[in-house]
């Protein structure tokens, strides 16, 4: 009998065995029907990718369109600072205009229009413009525009400037218009 309980025993065990190995398989084969295939892995990847893609491109352009529409609004403002600090120097001249008209004496006249050059000069040097000073200096092609040549008066005024016709200027060290001289030969 305790043979005939081993035979059963170690059958019922086999079984057992079988079963789980079964099942074992069973179950392999349901995660690998579940477990997606390496072309649904690399599909996925790739529309994850795409996605990221398509995001940056339209960050990327939008931060374009921002960047452009600053740009204009700056270039349309850059010049502000400047009028708004020459429109007293305007109301200053509108007032002379009115005070010709009733003046019987020029001086006067003349002494307002010339505090409001001064005025006006003022205002450009705050914002950086500076004269060039030409006359007696040598001739200088990068700063001064030659309109003719003179005998020189004296023998230290050639290839110097003798005289100038119209004034030259720098904006912060950087020429903005070049003198126009006449220079001794």
């Amino acid at each position: 009998m305790l043979k005939k309980k081993k035979k059963e025993d170690s059958e019922n065990t086999e079984d057992i065995n079988g079963t789980l190995d079964g099942a074992g398989q069973e179950i392999d084969e349901q995660a690998a029907e579940n477990a997606p295939s390496p072309v649904d892995t690399l599909k996925e990847e790739l529309s994850l990718a795409n996605d990221k893609y398509l995001r940056l491109y339209a960050e990327f352009d939008n931060f374009r369109r921002r960047t452009i529409k600053e740009r204009e609004e700056a270039r349309k403002l850059e010049g502000k600072d400047v009028i708004v600090s020459l429109l007293p120097v305007l109301d200053d001249f509108e007032r002379a205009l009115k005070a010709m008209e009733t003046a019987a004496d020029i001086a006067p006249v003349k002494e307002g229009v010339t505090l409001i050059q001064n005025k006006l000069k003022n205002a450009l040097a705050q914002k950086g413009l500076k004269e060039m000073e030409s006359i007696g200096s040598p001739f200088d092609p990068e700063l001064q525009e030659a309109i003719t040549n003179i005998p020189a008066p004296t023998d230290d005024l050639k290839g110097k400037v003798v005289d100038e016709m119209e004034k030259g200027y720098f904006l912060n060290d950087r020429v903005v218009r070049f003198a126009k001289v006449i220079v001794g030969a």
